[in-house]
């Protein structure tokens, strides 16, 4: 093998890598046809297989230095190989289903090692066999296009198709090809034998071009014109000398019915979208500055590679989510991205090793080219061009409302990052509990050396770390990717549910929150492993309470990464007694079809109560289930996914978030999702969107929102002025360990009261890797507690990885940094029953038009699946200092369960104080009824 040949095979490279359908080609420079490459010869042009790549047995790229040679020399093992894009090599031993011949004209991108021979082009190979040149006739192979060389072709009928008449001479070539489907040259060419070749391949038109050459198309393209002298067509055909088969740059044609002529084809300038004008020939592919071997995409989405590209469908698809560019290249390619990408590359790493390249940036920025140089005809629309070789036929969104608006406040008007406290462990749940301490669990006998699996932080004591910290006890059973809730009973107790693997599958623990700031509690978790159990196994489930206060308990694995569990069941168990079963009850579980099918990318499903029953979203869909039957109501439409893949998802291990957006007093109006974030299968491309709908709209639709970066593995927290932060994750992955990369450190705030498109905010920066089991919630001071990071698992920290992190920090909103004194209040009712009018009392006066009271609801976080979160805004008046507030009007709009209280003055919130609203309608407080556990009643 020759040392180009080694360096070739040295970055061997996964077809879904970052760039390996990104590449290098250069111009034209007068190439030929190679018959014979070492000990393979040439087969033809050929198509891709109709379901995916056809030689799928290797791959490699060098898009500096690609010659057939060096694909050669690496795919020596193997029969075929191929060359694609100028600088992309494919081996294999057969040819995948679908994969045909194509005209010669396809393959017209030159090896950028060796521009004078050709190296394929967009979804076209350059297709080479072991074995002697190919002699006879098969539909596998062709031959080079060239007047001396020439192959038999099966037999044809020596008349003409019904219908088919002479067009006469025409010329060929001056601005390209004027029918654009060659056939295989043959030593027996006729005007018959081609005109049928044609009819039979369901085009109208074929044209006879030096004796041998046949050309198929149902247009005449490139402004094509005829002959001054139809003596000018004089070549004599192969198979019949008295016949005269066109001649060089002439074409002797034939049609059914009088041929339509396009002019060549130009930049499409007119019948754009609305908004949309042409802007040049763009450079695409330019170097990297870390890797010279990783060319960089203009726009970084690439939309598809087909037979059907025009402008109008490529920018239709990219202002559908949101970008204001589009670019076509190779005729056949769509890519979308924002302007600014020609400036900024958006290009992420694939390696999670902070060591290795976190994202890559651009060796110089892209160019504006001469429109010449933008010569590949549209493949769905060849009156107009789509780019070419590394070059973009470029549009941008000039339209008067522009179709994203970021805000990008500086100073204290964009928050910041603070270091809380140094961590015990790496905490994959975290909840603010009744007494204002915040618990953290992780893994329980998996988790650090010597762990207890839990902690406890009194928030008033940071400046001491044994004065913060309290270890808990209790965990019988590893909790490592549990549910949780806070329940609605009057101790407000903390639970977790399911577990890791075995027995912790089943798991059911309860924490009754004690102590007080300052004052260190005494309980932890309780756990009985022999009596209180769920039904069925669960790693990854989802938990709600419902409006009748019981504990909806839906989803998630039977163990570790093993099958689905496409269950649901209630806490307090509503079987009879049943000794013979786990959790002593009879199997009341009820089968979710929809999880089964949708498995394994619908972990942790997102639930929340609606009006009428219980909203779930997982992977890329979303439903109602009625809130006693558990059966389907109302199925929504797909959430849209990734721009270049409907097929994202938005739930474990795609991993995104969602909240649900805030219900104003008097909650007539239909509430509102957010979903954010997420990735895709395969590709592990982070989502750079949310999408948002009213479940129980008649029509649900979704809308797109562009984010300002991509974010797999994100937390969102509700704030209490009605927004929301959306932190933490990667620009690449997906939820796992070790499989997210390049860390999204910035935070962005999404305000619903602004216009849609224009909500989100670029706030402050983290310098703190926050990737997977990261998380955060919004704490009674306002603050969000940011937490984690557990990207390997590994509590060695093993070089070459991000460190598992116990830093606790906290992100600061600019409410809290503008410097405005906060609210003060004081109220003594703190349980709430449903429509009830409550006294409390602010420390001065405030502005009845800056005066707003918010309800949170508690939340337990995990994987970024804040469970229990709700955002009220109820009905408040005062009269000097004395105010009362109107508590929500039924369980449908607050199920029961504890709320954080808030008071505003504008922008600026008062510490929160803890109030249950509903009661305890299930009786939760008596359960469980066993000995293990102390009761706070109902």
């Amino acid at each position: 093998m020759s040392p180009a040949a080694g360096s070739a095979l040295r970055v061997l490279i996964l077809i879904t890598s970052l760039t390996s359908t990104s590449g290098y080609a250069i111009e034209k420079r007068a190439p030929v046809r190679t018959p014979v490459v070492g000990s393979y010869s040439f087969q033809g042009c050929y198509t891709e297989s109709t379901t995916g790549r056809a030689l799928s047995g290797a791959s490699f790229y060098d898009y500096v230095g690609m010659t057939l040679e060096i694909c050669a020399a690496n795919c020596a093992a193997f029969t075929y190989f191929g060359v694609e894009y100028g600088g992309e090599c494919y081996c294999g031993n057969s040819l995948n289903a679908g994969s045909i011949p194509a005209s010669l004209a396809d393959c017209s991108f030159t090896c950028p090692g060796n521009p004078d021979e050709y190296c394929g082009a967009g979804n076209r190979l350059e297709l080479y066999r072991a074995g002697p040149p190919p002699t006879g006739t098969t539909t596998e192979t062709v031959t080079p296009t060239s007047a001396s060389t020439t192959t038999s072709a099966p037999p044809v009928s020596t008349d003409f198709p019904a219908g088919w008449t002479n067009q006469g001479c025409w010329v060929d070539g001056v601005s390209g090809r004027i029918l654009g489907n060659q056939q295989p040259d043959s030593a027996t060419m006729t005007l018959q034998s081609c005109s049928n070749i044609c009819s039979n391949l369901g085009y109208n038109i074929a044209g006879m071009e030096y004796g041998q050459q046949c050309f198929c198309d149902n247009f005449i393209y490139n402004g094509g014109v005829k002959a001054a002298n139809e003596a000018e067509c004089n070549m004599p055909c192969a198979g019949d000398p008295a016949q005269s088969c066109g001649a060089g740059g002439r074409m002797t044609i034939y049609s059914n019915g009088t041929p339509q002529v396009f002019q060549p084809p130009g930049p499409q300038t007119s019948g754009l979208p609305t908004g949309w004008v042409y802007k040049g020939c763009l450079e695409d592919n330019i170097p990297s500055n870390e890797n010279p071997n990783e060319p960089l995409l203009t726009f970084p989405y690439k939309i598809w590679d087909n037979l059907n590209n025009t402008p109008v469908s490529c920018i239709a698809q990219c202002q559908k989510f949101g970008f204001n560019a589009a670019g076509l290249e190779y005729g056949s390619q769509c890519f979308c991205g924002d302007v600014e990408n020609i400036n900024v590359a958006s290009a992420p790493g694939v390696s999670s090793n902070p060591a290795d390249t976190q994202y890559y940036t651009r060796s110089r920025t892209p160019l504006i080219v001469p429109d010449a140089r933008c010569e590949a005809a549209c493949t769905g629309d060849r009156q107009h061009l789509c780019g070419s070789g590394n070059l973009l036929t470029y549009y941008s969104f000039e339209g008067p409302t522009p179709l994203y608006q970021w805000d990008f406040p500086t100073g204290a008007a964009a928050g910041r990052y603070e270091f809380l406290i140094g961590g015990l462990n790496v905490p994959l749940m975290t909840a603010q509990n009744v007494n204002g301490k915040v618990t953290f669990v992780e893994k329980y006998g998996s988790g650090e050396p010597n762990g207890t699996g839990s902690y406890e932080l009194d928030l008033s004591q940071t400046g001491s770390m044994a004065a913060a910290w309290r270890t808990m006890r209790g965990l019988q059973t590893d909790v490592f990717c549990s549910a949780g809730l806070i329940l609605p009973d009057r101790a407000g107790r903390q639970l977790t549910i399911g577990g890791w693997a075995g027995e912790s599958n089943f798991g059911i623990r309860l924490y009754w929150p004690d102590g007080s700031d300052g004052v260190p509690g005494v309980n932890g978790w309780i756990e009985d492993r022999g009596n209180l159990m769920l039904q069925v196994p669960r790693w990854y489930p989802s938990a709600l309470i419902m409006t009748n206060g019981s504990i909806l308990v839906i989803g998630g694995e039977i163990g570790s990464n093993d099958a689905q569990q496409p269950t649901l069941e209630l806490l307090p168990a509503t079987g009879v007694p049943d000794a013979s079963t786990i959790s002593g009850y009879s199997n009341t579980t009820k089968y979710l079809d929809f999880l089964q099918r949708t498995h394994p990318f619908n972990l942790y499903p997102f639930i929340t109560v609606v009006p009428s029953g219980i909203f779930i979203a997982y992977y890329n869909e979303a439903r109602i289930l009625d809130e006693v039957t558990f059966e389907t109501k109302k199925i929504l439409p797909n959430m849209p996914g990734s721009v270049n893949d409907p097929k994202a998802g938005r739930t474990y291990q795609l991993e995104g978030a969602m909240v649900t957006l805030p219900q104003y007093a008097p909650y007539t109006a239909n509430m509102e999702v957010l979903v954010c974030g997420g990735s895709t299968e395969g590709a592990a491309q982070a989502i750079d969107n949310c999408v948002s709908t009213a479940p129980e709209d008649p029509e649900p639709v979704w809308t797109i929102e562009r984010m300002p970066s991509r974010r797999v593995l994100p937390c969102m927290a509700g704030l209490p002025d009605g927004t929301y932060v959306i932190l933490n994750g990667g620009h690449h992955g997906v939820a796992g360990f070790g499989l997210a990369t390049s860390p999204n450190g910035n935070a962005v705030i999404y305000d619903p009261s602004k216009p849609k498109h224009q909500r989100m905010s670029i706030m402050a920066n983290t310098t703190i890797a926050r990737m997977y089991h990261s998380e955060a919630i919004v704490m009674l001071d306002g603050r969000v507690l940011v937490t984690g990071s557990d990207p390997t698992g590994d509590y060695s920290n093993p070089p070459n990885n991000y460190p598992e992190e116990h830093r606790v920090e906290v992100f600061v909103p600019p409410y809290l940094t503008s410097g405005l004194p906060r609210p003060t209040f004081t109220i003594t009712n703190k349980d709430w029953a449903y429509n009830q009018d409550i006294t409390f009392t602010v420390g001065s006066p405030i502005a009845a038009a800056n005066f707003k009271v918010t309800l949170l609801g508690a939340v337990v976080s995990t994987h970024g699946n804040a469970m229990g979160q709700r955002t009220l805004v109820p009905a408040v008046s005062c009269t000097g200092t004395t105010c009362t507030v109107t508590a929500p009007n039924n369980a449908h709009t607050a199920p029961p369960g504890w709320f954080m209280m808030f008071v505003l003055d504008g922008p600026t919130p008062s510490v929160g104080q803890y109030v249950r609203i509903g009661g305890d309608p299930a009786g939760l407080g008596n359960w469980p009824n066993l000995p293990a556990f102390q009761l706070p009643g109902v």
